[in-house]
């Protein structure tokens, strides 16, 4: 039986793990880079052990650390959660050495179907070895590991070469194996999975499907069970498939099954030995905790022949701290505040106060509605992502919004390119005309109180803000009456809260500050100053770091002087696991370059000026 439990992760994982064993009345044990330190997980946890370091490869890769973190906690088992070590068969195999429990299928499995390679070599499908035009586009794949990381599309040949290079660097870094390989891409094919649960006794369950179509860098962003839109017969067929490859490496444990589905024909992807992100809608329409099922099966317990009836639909959405119109750019800072409405299941390892740093996946919390039809499902999710209350960096809150509520994922017509044909309208300004008078009133108000006004009453009041990209200007005046807007009636102010009457129709404001960062309902806001500070001038043709994070790589002779031609890669940035190519953006001399591998540089940091010939 086991007491203590290790979960060789961070984040919204190993607090999603960590809430299982608390009601199966299991101790807990963390394990926390130097950057992690105050994260959650390591609060949440009875016990949490440090791993020196923060970058992944000295702390969560080092599946050593771990090991001897939880012989030195008392552990007796380790849960490796997704991603980093969770499909490495050493791993697995240095647990159970060490007389540890491992809740995971057996190494054996792992090694046949965690490499991506290996387990199509065992379905009998051959990876391509020699590309050609007629072969393309293709996708470049790390053989380890999952989320979308290490994986480039190659539509022309030339680019083959650095897709290649690129996608074993960001595989080394994330998961610790660079081994990559090239198969066909399927264009606008839907991404359809099944999840498999078995026992040491032979018992093989197919939880039903899932559908993961909506993606953005081949990374899953909404997922849902299950897969509307299916005909009986494939997905039968997916499940026969499913286990018949649990069966043919001897699978324990929990794991998913991935396919693309395009013309009415399934292409197998891999097999993940692990429990996925996208769990929890599984667990919503069975009545399961996967969690939990995976322990008994580590415990020895057998599976009931056949798995619960599901019923309802359920719709998972992934919040990610990112800007999606700036190209899915990680975003960084404290997130003040994230409350969710009742209803919907949260999932996420962060909470009020936390920092977003540039280390790891930008993932702040998974929302999951589960209801009696897809209709009602995605109905309640998109009400609460509405009502979620979230002042932090900026994030894809309202992509994902706008994604629930498009007519083509409505209509179940979506695919894998959904984002390709849509994200420019799904992202396109939505802001609120009224927030920047609200967050003027509330200001206005809270300056009164400390005898901030000294003006004219009746002389107009202009405040500026930047919304949406844009600067914008509330305009008000103060009257003995109270306050007074053009086109509007101000109904209240206060600090927190703004009442204001549209065209007869009332509208309530709630407005939070942070500074000058401002948050009024929804919509995010910065405080402009009265007198613009000089901005910082740039020579044509300089570039500008996009993001915060590090710089991993310089191309090779790279230095003032040098010619390089439009769109050639000069220097990689990594943040939050992803790496990004900053390109040339003309054809010129390098004149200048400030960036150096190992460099941490933050937004709009000077990297390097190409001057135009």
């Amino acid at each position: 039986m086991i007491k203590t439990l290790l979960v060789a992760n961070r984040g919204e994982i190993a607090c999603r793990v960590f809430r299982t064993c608390g009601q199966l009345g299991i101790r807990t044990v963390a394990v926390h880079s130097d950057a992690d330190e105050n994260a959650l997980h390591t609060r949440v946890a009875d016990t949490a052990v440090r791993l020196p370091g923060s970058a992944p490869a000295d702390t969560y890769l080092r599946g050593d650390l771990i090991v001897k973190a939880a012989l030195a906690a008392g552990a007796d088992a380790v849960h490796p959660g997704y991603g980093f070590l969770s499909e490495n068969a050493d791993f697995a195999r240095a647990v159970l050495d060490a007389g540890l429990v491992w809740i995971g299928p057996p190494p054996e499995a792992v090694e046949a179907m965690a490499s991506k390679t290996r387990a199509k070599e065992l379905l009998g499908i051959a990876p391509l070895t020699e590309v050609t035009e007629a072969d393309l586009p293709v996708l470049v794949k790390a053989a380890a590991g999952g989320g979308g990381r290490g994986m480039r599309v190659v539509r022309r040949l030339e680019e083959l070469g650095s897709a290649l290079e690129g996608a074993r660097a960001e595989a080394a870094s994330a998961f610790g194996d660079g081994e990559v390989f090239v198969e066909p891409y399927v264009e606008n094919g839907r991404h359809v999975e099944v999840q498999i649960l078995a026992d040491t006794h032979g018992t093989v369950w197919a939880l039903g499907t899932r559908d993961c179509s909506l993606q953005r860098r081949h990374q899953k962003v909404v997922e849902e069970a299950p897969a509307p839109g299916l005909s009986g017969e494939l997905a039968e067929e997916l499940r026969a498939l499913s286990v018949r490859a649990a069966h043919a490496v001897r699978y324990t444990g929990a794991g998913t099954v991935e396919f693309l589905v395009a013309d009415g024909r399934a292409h197998f992807l891999e097999m993940n030995t692990r429990l996925q992100v996208e769990h929890p809608v599984t667990e919503e329409i069975f009545g399961l905790d996967l969690v939990a099922e995976q322990i008994r099966i580590a415990e020895g317990a057998p599976l009931p022949e056949n798995p619960p009836h599901p019923r309802g639909h359920a719709v998972e959405v992934r919040l990610y701290a990112e800007d999606p119109a700036r190209d899915w750019a990680p975003q960084t800072g404290t997130l003040h505040r994230l409350a969710v409405p009742d209803g919907v299941r949260l999932d996420t390892g962060y909470t009020d106060g936390d920092d977003i740093g540039v280390h790891y996946d930008p993932m702040l919390a998974k929302l999951v509605a589960h209801a009696p039809t897809r209709t009602e499902a995605l109905r309640k999710l998109a009400g609460a992502l509405e009502r979620t209350v979230l002042h932090g960096p900026t994030t894809n809150r309202d992509l994902l919004l706008a994604s629930l509520r498009h007519e083509e994922f409505t209509g179940a017509r979506m695919d894998t390119g959904f984002y390709d044909r849509h994200l420019a309208t799904l992202t396109g300004p939505d802001a609120d005309p009224y927030a920047p008078l609200a967050a003027a009133l509330a200001d206005a108000h809270g300056r009164s109180r400390f005898g901030g006004w000294r003006n004219i009453p009746s002389q107009p009041q202009v405040k500026r803000y930047e919304m949406a990209g844009a600067e914008h200007e509330a305009r008000y005046t103060r009257t003995r009456a109270g306050y007074q807007a053009e086109g509007v009636r101000v109904v209240h102010a206060d600090a927190r809260l703004v009442v204001l009457e549209v065209d007869g129709v009332r509208r309530r404001f709630e407005v939070t500050a942070y500074g000058d960062q401002v948050y009024v309902n929804s919509t995010a806001l910065r405080a402009l100053p009265r007198f613009p500070e000089p901005e910082t001038q740039h020579a044509p043709g300089s570039l500008l770091a996009p993001m915060p994070g590090t710089v991993v790589r310089v191309a090779d002779g790279l230095k003032a002087g040098v010619l390089v031609e439009a769109g050639t890669p000069l220097i990689w940035l990594e943040a939050m696991k992803m790496q990004h190519q900053i390109t040339a953006p003309a054809t010129g001399t390098l004149t200048a370059l400030h960036a150096a591998p190992g460099q941490q540089v933050q937004p709009g940091a000077l990297l390097a000026v190409v001057q135009e010939t």
